[in-house]
């Protein structure tokens, strides 16, 4: 007998599911999918305002490994990585995971164990719980070594950095420039961020 296949869509918004069926599950398009503490949460395509923003963020990282060679692995956009946190029954997709190793496998079993240095989040209105409540517990126990949230309402970047186990945060803003020991010479501007917010 076949197994069947698991077909995702927005109804299924708040449905209950283990990891495991949800990484097996086909999605329809036009909507992002997670997988949050055994809970699917199902929100809509960002705006053009939350892609600018990761674009922003992503330019900085890209002019950073350009003028680094062999700094980083991989710089994944959003949507191209996940973390399957078993721990916590969540499948996470960040909108940009910074990895200074190369993965431990060409094939799925390295989202189980394939571990960004850095996750990044921008925050929507629909996420926003997520990223400050949610997903902070399950970076740290997933191994991620800093969690940032960008957050343009509030005009500041909240940096969580792994120190003895545990998050130690750190606000910055505008026009403060953040450096980090994980990426020795970059200096990250979220001034540069929240500014292609509002272009």
């Amino acid at each position: 007998m076949l197994a069947t296949t698991t077909r995702l869509g927005p109804a299924d918004h708040g449905r209950t599911m283990s990891l495991a069926e949800f990484d097996d599950a086909e999605v329809d398009a036009g909507f992002r999918y997670e997988l949050s503490r055994g809970v699917v949460t199902v929100v809509e395509v960002p705006n053009p305002r939350h892609v600018r923003m990761e674009y922003a963020i992503l330019q900085q990282l890209f002019a950073y490994a350009a003028t680094h060679p062999g700094a980083v692995d991989l710089i994944g956009p959003s949507g191209s990585t996940k973390m399957l946190i078993e721990a916590f029954e969540s499948e996470r997709h960040p909108d940009i995971a910074v990895y200074k190793t190369p993965a431990p496998a060409e094939d799925r079993t390295a989202w189980s164990v394939w571990v960004p240095e850095i996750a990044i989040e921008v925050v929507s209105p629909s996420t926003a719980d997520h990223d400050y409540h949610a997903k902070p517990d399950e970076y740290l126990q997933f191994g991620v070594l800093e969690y940032w949230i960008l957050d343009a309402d509030r005009a500041e970047m909240l940096v969580h950095r792994r120190v003895g186990g545990r998050w130690k945060k750190q606000v910055v803003k505008p026009p403060e420039l953040y450096s980090t020991h994980i990426l020795p010479g970059l200096q990250f501007s979220c001034e540069a961020v929240f500014a292609a917010a509002v272009r």
